[in-house]
């Protein structure tokens, strides 16, 4: 599959007011067309276009950037909101708390693990936001040095590499955090439950946040995959678990290759 249909179909899978935030590929490309195409250069106009394609380079950085800032900074309030919810509903409600409660306890844990499973759905599609606009900024630069003969994709992957949009240090360590706060609140011996709450809940939200993320962690594993054109500007492969609740249950077309 082409990287533009690739990049068109994520966007369709992911959360609806995050799709205008993701490159604007297509514009891109008919730029680059156009500054490597015979006429223009004979009407003058390759090198307006070939501004504009840098222009709308810088301000596609700025877009990815103002966006994941925003999203990272409310995670980490969410995060801390949320281990605040399960102390407060374990030291009141809980077997050990000042008003203990078997069933408001389950009552609040209930609501608490649907959060939690939808805010670590949420990083991971942010995770996958970066992978995705990174890899599609790589695949324009390409095109436009092959046909143009230019030397722009080096500098600008230099530039790229350093911008917040990029760095997800501080979402990969909280969603492993997330993960952690998941396993303590489903004990093993509820795995079987869990797995039927996930199942139920994937059944009800449809399109929702479960498909939403299964397609974003499929798409992270195929745009990292090594293939005939993996070079030092591609991002390291990744592997996901073939035993992953979400990969088991909810049903999706297989990855196809990314040209």
């Amino acid at each position: 599959m082409k990287f533009g249909k690739r990049l068109k179909h994520q966007m369709q899978e992911t959360l609806p007011s995050w799709r205008d935030k993701f490159l604007s590929y297509k514009d891109l490309k008919k730029l680059v067309r156009l500054i490597s195409s015979a006429p223009a250069v004979l009407n003058g106009k390759s090198g307006k276009a070939e501004a504009e394609f840098v222009y709308l380079l810088n301000n596609e950085i700025d877009k990815f950037n103002a966006f994941f800032m925003e999203q990272e900074e409310d995670f980490i309030i969410r995060n801390k909101e949320l281990q605040q919810r399960i102390k407060k509903v374990t030291d009141t409600w809980g077997p050990n708390g000042s008003q203990p409660s078997e069933t408001i306890y389950q009552d609040e844990v209930g609501k608490i693990r649907k959060d939690i499973v939808d805010f670590h759905g949420e990083m991971v599609l942010l995770v996958n936001y970066s992978n995705i606009n990174y890899t599609g900024l790589a695949k324009i630069l390409k095109k436009y040095d092959k046909r143009t003969g230019a030397l722009l994709r080096l500098p600008f992957i230099q530039k790229i590499i350093e911008q917040p949009f990029f760095t997800t240090d501080l979402i990969s360590k909280l969603v492993k955090e997330c993960e952690g706060t998941i396993d303590a609140v489903f004990p093993v011996d509820e795995e079987e439950e869990r797995k039927r709450e996930v199942k139920d809940a994937i059944t009800v939200a449809g399109e929702g946040i479960f498909r939403n993320t299964v397609a974003a962690l499929l798409t992270m594993q195929e745009i990292r995959r090594g293939s005939s054109t993996y070079s030092q500007f591609s991002l390291p492969p990744i592997d996901l678990p073939a035993e992953s609740d979400l990969i088991q249950l909810v049903q999706l077309n297989p990855p196809i290759a990314i040209v």
